[in-house]
């Protein structure tokens, strides 16, 4: 892709919106936001600009006042989208949105443009069927927040040709996500349906008095979370069994049909049981100290992203000797 073809439109000015104009951005990309609130227009370029040099200190954006540079908003969705290779929509998560959004996008984007929506929990075939450019249509749904979490997951309807799939593969690598490929819809698509398990699990052992929040929140930071920060759990189990995968599940195998015959029950999603857990958490924050915290998340993040550039990955050091 030519420097003069990398062009995005970024649809929807939210906390994702934003994030994702600071990815195309900082890879270089001319950036154009569009949202239908004025207010969120206002505030967006400076709080793009915030962020891009919030990263340079961590040495994750180069030129942050040239990366700033590269995005503008916009007073249309039409001039947000009419030049634009690959768009991103980061609207409201309702259907009846998505199918008025991809409406007026497939109406105003050039025929060749990516059309992609942020959506966590909406699948692509129900609000693209009706669109005659159906087939450049797809999710990349991100992680909150995707300009410091990397993985997106791209997953088409069945109608998303081949080329859009492999295009918004290629755009993602080109702006420094990690794209994965969901190959078929799934309610939730991959991420959430991990995050829901683990979260199914944590909830039933609050519940059952087996453990306290603070102490399963510390227990997936300080124990899981410190593996997963770079290792996902095939990778993990593979590490825990001198044999590698088919090892860990010879040894550990009678014991994971316990557990798949103790699964969490439905009860534990009851509103009288979810309720109680929550009550049991720490107490609520109200919303300044929630963008407090999530600031604080990102320097976190920042930091650990930091940290992993500068750190081979396993791909690249595989015949590395061990320290002694």
């Amino acid at each position: 892709m030519t420097p003069s073809s990398k062009r995005a439109g970024i649809v929807g000015a939210g906390l994702i919106g934003r994030a994702w104009a600071h990815v195309f951005a900082r890879a270089g990309w001319q950036v154009a936001v569009w949202d239908p609130s004025a207010a969120q227009r206002d505030s967006a370029a400076r709080e793009i600009e915030r962020s891009l040099h919030d990263l340079h200190r961590h040495g994750l954006v180069a030129d942050p006042d040239a990366a700033a540079a590269c995005v503008r908003v916009v007073p249309s969705l039409a001039e947000a989208v009419g030049d634009a290779v690959y768009v991103q929509e980061s609207g409201p998560e309702t259907l009846q949105a998505k199918l008025e959004t991809f409406a007026a996008l497939d109406a105003a984007a050039p025929p060749d443009c990516v059309l992609a929506s942020s959506t966590s929990a909406i699948v692509a075939s129900r609000f693209t069927e009706a669109l005659a450019g159906r087939a450049r249509c797809l999710v990349a749904h991100p992680v909150n927040p995707p300009h410091l979490v990397p993985v997106v997951e791209l997953c088409g309807a069945p109608w998303t040709s081949p080329e859009t799939r492999a295009r918004a593969r290629d755009v993602m690598l080109g702006v420094g996500q990690v794209p994965i490929d969901v190959r078929r819809e799934i309610d939730g698509f991959v991420l959430n349906r991990l995050q829901a398990a683990l979260l199914t699990e944590a909830f039933r052992l609050v519940q059952d008095g087996v453990v306290s929040p603070d102490d399963l929140d510390r227990t997936v930071a300080e124990g899981l979370g410190r593996r997963w920060a770079f290792m996902g759990p095939f990778e993990t189990i593979e590490l825990n069994a001198p044999a590698g995968v088919a090892d860990y599940c010879e040894r550990y195998v009678e014991w994971f049909r316990r557990y798949a015959a103790d699964l969490p029950p439905p009860s534990v999603w009851n509103e009288a049981s979810w309720r109680a857990t929550a009550a049991a958490c720490a107490p609520a924050l109200d919303r300044d100290a929630i963008a407090r915290k999530s600031e604080w998340r990102d320097r976190r993040l920042a930091a650990l992203a930091s940290h992993q550039q500068s750190q081979p990955r396993w791909a690249d050091t595989p015949n590395e000797e061990p320290s002694s």
